[in-house]
């Protein structure tokens, strides 16, 4: 297995994660509002960019570092301010994000292309 080929099942694997704890979290493990929560639509940008991480696009890659971000501060947020389940599965989703990021800026990184040290027009 390639090292882009390890970044990118990393970051495919992290991802369908957080959309899965999303899911589940806001809907049956610790909803807002009991019954589940409209806030289980927070996946929905996840959703958007999962066809792109899968099929391995480093331009959804780039992109997609900036918006997981939003998704670590909700984490960061709610594992300090949340306590019991909801806390716990904030943590989890600290976790699933940091390995998506890394993952994804290590694919970006080794998909690019080597440039040579000197200038095109010169030699």
């Amino acid at each position: 297995m390639t090292r882009s080929r390890g970044t990118h099942l990393a970051a495919t694997i992290a991802l369908s994660m957080l959309i899965l704890l999303g899911l589940a979290w806001e809907l049956w493990l610790a909803p807002l509002r009991p019954g589940g929560s409209w806030l289980a639509l927070k996946v929905l940008p996840l959703l958007w960019i999962a066809p792109g991480i899968v099929r391995g696009r480093l331009y959804t890659f780039r992109a997609s570092t900036m918006l997981i971000l939003a998704y670590f501060a909700e984490g960061t947020v709610r594992a300090y301010t949340d306590q019991g389940m909801s806390g716990l599965l904030a943590l989890a989703e600290v976790v699933l994000t940091s390995v998506f990021f890394i993952a994804a800026i290590a694919h970006v990184r080794a998909g690019r292309p080597v440039r040579s040290a000197t200038p095109a027009g010169s030699a």
